[in-house]
């Protein structure tokens, strides 16, 4: 394994599952198999904290005293879970960062989910050494994202709840969206377009990177998109979150 200065745990927590593993900070890559269980039911803050401590007994002796990131499905200030998304409620406003660093007896950065990914991207993956402005959006349950601007992160963007139609405009675009309306991939490209086109005139972005599971299969909806900037898809998908968060850890 690389020098201990050169790797950290990263722990990415999610609705349905929470997955943890070693991460060469160097290189962007797991040094550990990744670990998952999955999300306690209800997701309420001393559960979730006891599977974040199986999590890092599953990875062993090698995790321990290593630097550690968590990513979390919510707005993160100053340690702070301000909202919750598919999780209680009892996250909301929520000293996360310190319910974790004491049950844990170790220094802890959280940071919302999204930005974990985009991180992952900027450092490691498909907006590596990009300048401007990077928008990622993770199209899943909702629609997540993270500003990088020449390589630095503004957190806590919440594109999914711009307003369309009425509504957060994820409820009409987000992956599920196709899966409970039956919508054919091209016309869910369509309305892909109508989102994209709206980020494009709100904030002129030089790159696009699209995340989340969907992402493994752009030939079935990106031919559907035009974006004045380069769109490409995420290289880290199903790890990006640990990697980002991870490269947080010493924060």
């Amino acid at each position: 394994m690389a020098k201990t200065v050169d790797r950290a745990v990263g722990i990415d927590i999610g609705g349905t599952g929470m997955k943890a593993g070693i991460v060469d900070l160097s290189e962007g890559t797991l040094l550990s198999d990744r670990v998952r269980i999955d999300t306690p039911k209800g997701a309420h803050p001393k559960d979730v904290l006891q599977t974040a401590h199986d999590l890092l007994e599953l990875l062993g002796e090698d995790a321990a005293g290593l630097p550690l990131g968590v990513c979390f499905p919510a707005i993160v200030k100053d340690g702070r879970t301000l909202s919750a998304a598919n999780i209680s409620d009892e996250w909301i406003d929520f000293e996360a960062e310190k319910f974790f660093q004491d049950g844990l007896g170790r220094d802890i950065h959280f940071v919302n989910d999204a930005d974990a990914a985009g991180l992952s991207e900027a450092r490691f993956g498909a907006a590596k050494g990009q300048k401007g402005l990077t928008i990622l959006t993770t199209l899943g349950t909702g629609i997540g994202s993270a500003f990088i601007y020449d390589g630095v992160l503004i957190p806590n963007t919440e594109l999914g709840h711009l307003i369309w139609k009425g509504e957060s405009i994820e409820r009409y675009a987000a992956a599920t969206a196709r899966e409970r309306e039956g919508l054919s991939w091209e016309k869910w490209g369509h309305r892909l377009q109508k989102f994209y086109a709206h980020v494009e005139f709100l904030f002129s972005p030089d790159l696009l990177v699209v995340g989340g599971g969907v992402s493994k299969n752009p030939e079935k909806f990106m031919p559907y998109i035009t974006t004045r900037a380069k769109m490409v898809t995420a290289v880290h998908r199903n790890n990006a979150g640990i990697i980002g968060a991870a490269s947080l850890a010493n924060a």
